[in-house]
């Protein structure tokens, strides 16, 4: 079986769609609101701004805080 991929719809704002089996480089990007060429230091704070949003301690869910964790470590190597 596989599985559809989907665009973003130009009328929102939001990905329409789920995640990827292998996290790659344009998810990470998507996950953390940051380019796929963005730095060091612009990929911490952008993962620090959606964490803060999604931190299970706060209300959020921990298979978000994975993936959100992911796209960081990814974009870091």
């Amino acid at each position: 079986m596989e599985v559809p991929k989907f665009e973003f719809d130009a009328h929102s704002k939001y990905y329409k769609g789920g995640f990827d089996p292998k996290m790659s480089k344009r998810e990470a990007a998507l996950i953390l609101g940051c380019a796929p060429t963005a730095n060091a230091k612009k990929v911490r704070d952008a993962h620090k701004k959606v964490m803060v949003l999604n931190h299970p301690d706060r209300g959020g869910s921990p298979y978000l805080a994975a993936k959100i964790n992911e796209a960081k470590d990814f974009l870091d190597k």
